[in-house]
């Protein structure tokens, strides 16, 4: 099983920028998919975008195409998002979790536990 621990969140202006990162352990597969999922205040959890740790491979969700970026410092057993050009819809409570493939990944039923995640705001 795949230990979890993020962090990174912080408060910021319409606009700005912040980093999570998201430190991994244990044992990964060539088709693991690492990604990050979001919840907002009153609406359900959902991917915000994942990486296949084998190649690369992303996924995002329309909203957040070519503000966010997805990658993978697997040395350091880091998953990042960076997030750019920041809007107070992006703010939510952000996790990360694992899983072996994007459809997996796009059902929220598919995790059975999550970590304790970290806070993004972002005023107007």
């Amino acid at each position: 099983q795949v230990q979890l621990v993020e962090s990174g969140g912080g408060l910021v202006q319409a606009g700005g920028s912040l980093r999570l990162s998201c430190v991994y352990s244990g044992r990964t597969y060539s088709n693991t998919y690492m990604g990050w999922f979001r919840r907002a205040p009153g609406k359900e959890r959902g991917l915000v975008a994942a990486i296949r740790l084998a190649d690369g491979g992303t996924y995002y969700m329309d909203s957040v195409k070519g503000r966010f970026t997805i990658s993978v410092d697997t040395s350091k057993n880091t998953v990042y998002l960076q997030m750019n050009s920041l809007e107070p819809e992006d703010t939510a409570v952000y996790y990360c979790n694992t899983a072996l493939s994007i459809q997996a990944m796009r059902n929220i039923k598919t995790f059975r536990s999550w970590g304790q995640g970290t806070q993004v705001t972002v005023s107007s």
